[in-house]
């Protein structure tokens, strides 16, 4: 009797770790309706972009609505499977979405919050992923910042964002910056 297949462990990916709002949507502040989900002018083809290189896409999120009362949880997962809808189109579809439901002045500390890690860690060994190759891109620092902690590269976007709740200018603690997920994606697609 011969001895049952080992299972190899898949070789390690790289990511493109997404935030959402702001950064693939449109931001009008607690989204809960599907309906109004907007995708960021070129954004559903820079995600496509990305996928076609061979990234794999991991949205992060934080939904502290949630925790305020202001969003449900069906609600958010309306949203989200509206937006990897509209993604998939284009044929930028989501590998997977990940969110934090806490705030922490109401539900207490966690460690999925950005720029926690948990979320991070959890997207890293369920699909096999190098943080060594991979990306964080967002709209906010703490967007970013998980990538310095795990090794990785991150960009922040600043730029208009048609239909987004205003928001202060952001400090991207030196991390570079591009105007929008288009630009973000030829940065990457141009680093060996």
């Amino acid at each position: 009797m011969s001895a049952p297949p080992t299972l190899r462990p898949s070789a390690p990916r790289a990511a493109v770790f997404l935030d959402r709002d702001g950064t693939l949507l449109e931001d009008p502040g607690y989204l809960s309706d599907p309906a109004q989900v907007r995708l960021l002018p070129g954004a559903a083809e820079a995600a496509a972009a990305l996928k076609r290189a061979g990234f794999l896409l991991i949205i992060v999120t934080n939904q502290s609505g949630i925790a305020r009362g202001l969003i449900t949880p069906a609600q958010y997962e309306a949203v989200a499977a509206r937006a990897a809808q509209l993604m998939a189109r284009a044929g930028g579809a989501p590998d997977a979405q990940y969110h934090c439901p806490h705030l922490p002045e109401l539900t207490g500390p966690c460690g999925c919050r950005k720029p926690g890690l948990e979320l991070y860690r959890q997207a890293i060994e369920q699909f096999s992923i190098d943080p060594a190759q991979s990306w964080w891109v967002g709209d906010k620092v703490a967007d970013l910042l998980p990538a310095a902690a795990l090794g990785g590269r991150a960009i922040g976007l600043r730029g208009p964002r048609p239909g987004s709740a205003s928001r202060v200018e952001e400090d991207f603690a030196g991390f570079p910056v591009e105007p929008d997920l288009i630009g973000a994606a030829h940065r990457i697609l141009a680093t060996p």
